[in-house]
């Protein structure tokens, strides 16, 4: 079974739509674990709406807010996830109906899939709504163009023809990195990697984590064309030229070093009394 990961933190109005895409796939045999990095009550509320209004199979994995600790909840959800197979995408992307499927269909022992993304610009981003999610004119090269969006090149990665997509991804000189925003990978891998890397920050945590899964042998297969998902536009205060810095020396000594699991991952998880799944205490809920 698939187990999609999606973060989220604070952005209820973009993890509404993005939780209707995810609602709207062409296959539901999968659990959505939401891992919220100390979101308010505004997204547990949308959670539960959405529980109740769709078909979703969805995990709330939530732990109080202390700033960013991106990598850790996600490691925690790791941990909850039941899924073999962990695809991990983030709270303002909105998945294509058939993301689920493509990875189902895709995914391969010994690699990890990495699928394609297509950032929208603010405009567009803005009027995107529900309606447009569950017809799926947000991603329908067609209706997005009449929106104002220009794509170039980049107007490939929406072909509706499945040949054409497995043409552009042999083809394409991109090299199949590890994004969070959409990549799957075996859930033995990620344990054997031990996870996200506790000592980055914003930025490049994802690439970290593939770094180190190369290391361990297991290789990406070029899926950009084939799983898509679209990212909503948004503005990034909180990237800090500090801590890009210092992440980007944490990802040069992995490759240098051939290091193959994290300093600060799963296995180093403190127990965390704030932590919650679906709302009760994570013991409580594990013994359910």
């Amino acid at each position: 079974m698939i187990s999609a990961i999606v973060s989220t933190y604070n952005r209820p109005d973009f993890l509404g739509r993005v939780l209707w895409g995810w609602a709207m796939q062409t296959r539901a045999d999968f659990e959505l674990v939401i891992a919220d990095d100390g979101s308010g009550e505004e997204t547990a509320a949308l959670i539960e709406r959405m529980r109740a209004e769709t078909r979703l199979d969805i995990v709330h994995v939530w732990h109080e807010d202390k700033g960013f600790r991106k990598t850790e909840i996600l490691n925690r959800a790791i941990l909850v996830a039941r899924g073999d197979l962990h695809l991990f995408s983030d709270g303002d992307c909105i998945p294509r109906a058939d993301l689920v499927a493509t990875h189902y269909e895709l995914a391969r022992p010994g690699h990890f899939l990495a699928g394609g993304y297509l950032k929208l610009p603010a405009h567009v981003s803005s009027v995107i709504g529900v309606e447009d999610v569950k017809a799926g004119r947000h991603a329908d090269l067609r209706w997005l163009r009449r929106q104002g969006w220009r794509p170039g090149r980049r107007a490939l990665r929406l072909t509706k023809s499945r040949t054409l997509a497995s043409i552009y991804d042999r083809l394409t000189p991109t090299s199949p990195d590890f994004q969070g925003n959409n990549t799957s990978v075996w859930k033995t891998d990620l344990i054997e990697a031990n996870g996200f890397e506790g000592l980055m920050g914003y930025g490049g945590l994802d690439q970290a984590l593939g770094y180190r899964l190369e290391n361990m042998g297991v290789k990406g297969i070029q899926a950009r064309h084939r799983a898509v998902t679209m990212h909503l536009h948004h503005d990034r205060p909180y990237r800090l030229d500090e801590v890009r810095r210092k992440n980007r020396e944490i990802m040069a000594a992995i490759k240098r070093n051939g290091e193959t699991r994290a300093q600060q991952g799963i296995a180093e998880l403190a127990p965390d009394p704030t932590l919650r799944v679906n709302g009760r205490p994570a013991q409580e809920a594990r013994s359910s």
